[in-house]
């Protein structure tokens, strides 16, 4: 066991010596391969979401108690509860846009040990499968890989097995979501997943994996069709949640 601690540390110096690392977020020079990988103002800086937030969605208030906010009161949503781990706000947002459009795959290590700190981790219960909001064929051609697949194996590494990356498809390709109001995201993705024949969910408990949690569309259309399925139920885990308005 010492022996290969010794390698282990003797490995880690070699990689750091030809290639240093970097804070995720502003690319600043680290002492050491330390995780996570940010510097310390970047670190002291993380836009943690923590309570009181709403207990469905997960919409964090300024003050008071956990509750359920006005939207989830007046149209509750098809999943059970929402949970980001972050505002999607700076240095978390830096660091994603690397990992999403940069390929920067360093930032997965890092993630393991975020979530691990997460005073919200606790409310998920632990599920049958984890499903990612997949990505149409086409833009996964783009991209090269789907970020909701890295973010479920790095968050969930107890229930890696249970990842199901092709249990929800997507089947028609639409635009970007990002400069569209709600309104026009549910018209974009009407009739955009289903969930593949193969997979059975009847019963299922099921934990729903996307990136950036803004009106809630994608989760919500996500989440009614793994319930449509026969789901018993579907709680989804964001890394970020963006503000809306």
């Amino acid at each position: 066991m010492m022996q290969r601690l010794r390698d282990s540390s003797w490995l880690n110096a070699l990689a750091d010596l030809f290639f240093p690392p970097q804070c995720l977020a502003c690319h600043s020079p680290l002492s050491a391969s330390i995780l996570p990988l940010f510097c310390p103002a970047c670190q002291a800086q993380l836009p943690w979401i923590r309570p009181p937030l709403c207990t469905c969605c997960g919409m964090p208030f300024r003050a008071g108690g956990n509750h359920l906010c006005a939207a989830c009161l007046t149209r509750p949503p098809s999943f059970t509860l929402a949970r980001s781990l972050f505002h999607y706000e700076e240095p978390i947002r830096s660091a994603f846009l690397g990992l999403k459009f940069k390929k920067e795959l360093a930032f997965a290590p890092s993630l393991t040990m975020l979530c691990s700190h997460s005073v919200l981790r606790a409310d998920f219960s632990e599920p049958d499968c984890i499903v990612p909001v997949p990505l149409h064929p086409l833009r996964l051609r783009e991209r090269g890989f789907n970020q909701a697949v890295l973010l479920a194996r790095a968050c969930f590494p107890q229930w890696r097995r249970r990842v199901a990356p092709l249990a929800l498809v997507r089947q028609v390709y639409t635009p970007s979501q990002s400069s569209l109001d709600g309104k026009a995201r549910r018209r974009n993705l009407r009739g955009a997943f289903k969930v593949a024949d193969s997979v059975r969910l009847v019963g299922k408990k099921v934990l729903l994996v996307d990136d950036v949690f803004t009106t809630g569309t994608t989760v919500e259309v996500c989440a009614k069709a793994l319930q449509e399925a026969g789901a018993a139920r579907v709680e989804v885990f964001t890394l970020a949640r963006s503000v809306v308005g």
